[in-house]
């Protein structure tokens, strides 16, 4: 029987410049640009996977990683993942070589599901669920535009599209944040649920502030209110205001998770698949979420490919705790405008009425657009 071996690893770094510029609590976005990673092996099966953050750092490490790969079988996906961290740990434990090593993750198993003729979830060890209720993200702040106005319009729009819950963006300042939220709420009624994200644009003390007079609207969870290396800081915010705390998209991988969770810094936890070091390592940060007994909702920001990947991250995650009336974490569907997100598949994974399918096909069950891909990249 012929051993499967990895011929190459490419990076694709995809681009469209924006006409209407936003901006998080930080940054400005002029563009969508993300990385994806395609992993070829001799018996012509391709896997695909992405990573979350900087396109360009992200691509550089996956190359510095590939000598680990050539030559291997796709489908010694632990020990690959395992090799691959232990030659690059001296460099950081999370950041950029855990989002690298999930763009890398994802394509292995994406191939594996190939190889064994089984969606990533079934090969994972079956889904709790087949179908997933998303919450619209959008609300970004328009390049001088008013925020408020601009937001409630928006998040109107998606409850009129089905969604049952949405996510705006705060961290723009206490009383122009506060008066975003109930702008938002008044737009979208009290039926449904609200999330606001500071992308930590807060310190603790206008944190606090912010969530005490929020709590009103009724908040579904405080997201990211301060910086990430400060789980002190997350401690107090959880303590001293009433909205549930989320955060852990930018904290990677099991360690860093688990020192955070230790601290009884969130009561609801968010890695990313592309960002915590791909499948993989997302497995197990589930039996973390289990043992320190806080909810698990993922975060998802990138392309389809990512959509894909949390969406058979969504199906594994068992419920918490077992029960008559099972809750299901809501999928993070990105809404803002990124005109590639799923014009590089061939059949975009959409919504209908806020619910989206776990997709069902070989590994991540989606067909890259070779033609799209070509268009946007770089």
């Amino acid at each position: 029987m012929h051993l499967v071996k990895i011929t190459s690893v490419r990076t694709h770094i995809l681009h469209h410049d924006l006409e209407r510029p936003f901006q998080s609590s930080f940054s400005t976005f002029r563009a969508r640009r993300h990385l994806l990673v395609e992993i070829e092996t001799d018996t012509g099966l391709t896997g695909w996977g992405e990573c979350l953050g900087p396109a360009d750092i992200n691509a550089a490490v996956v190359r510095a990683m590939t000598p680990q790969l050539l030559g291997r079988s796709p489908l010694e996906i632990e020990p690959i993942w395992l090799d691959i961290y232990n030659q690059f740990r001296d460099q950081g434990q999370r950041g950029v070589i855990h989002t690298a090593l999930s763009g890398i993750d994802i394509a292995l198993w994406d191939i594996a599901g190939h190889h064994f003729d089984a969606p990533i979830h079934q090969l994972m060890g079956g889904a709790w669920r087949t179908s997933i209720p998303a919450y619209a993200t959008g609300g970004f702040r328009p390049e001088g535009g008013d925020h408020a106005t601009a937001c409630a319009k928006e998040m109107a729009q998606y409850v009129a599209e089905g969604f049952k819950a949405v996510k705006i963006k705060i961290g723009y300042g206490v009383e122009s944040d506060l008066a975003t939220i109930a702008a938002v709420r008044e737009a979208i009624g009290e039926d449904v649920e609200l999330m606001i994200d500071a992308n930590h644009g807060y310190d603790a003390i206008d944190a606090i502030t912010v969530g005490r007079q929020a709590a009103k609207y009724n908040i579904h969870w405080f997201e990211e209110p301060v910086v990430p290396e400060a789980l002190r800081a997350y401690q107090q915010v959880r303590q001293e205001q009433p909205i549930p705390v989320a955060a852990g998209e930018t904290w990677h991988g099991r360690w860093a998770i688990d020192e955070a969770l230790q601290q009884d810094t969130v009561q609801i936890l968010q890695p990313d698949v592309c960002g915590a070091g791909g499948l993989s390592e997302a497995r197990k940060i589930i039996t973390l979420a289990d043992i320190h007994h806080v909810r698990l909702v993922p975060h998802v920001w990138g392309t389809a490919v990512a959509l894909a990947a949390g969406l058979h991250f969504h199906a594994i995650l068992p419920p918490a705790p077992p029960s008559h009336e099972q809750r299901s974490p809501r999928l993070e569907f990105d809404r803002t405008y990124n005109p590639f997100r799923q014009e590089i598949i061939q059949t975009p994974i959409e919504h209908e009425s806020g619910m989206v399918s776990v997709p069902t096909g070989p590994g991540l069950g989606i067909s890259i657009n070779r033609d799209a891909l070509q268009r946007y990249c770089v």
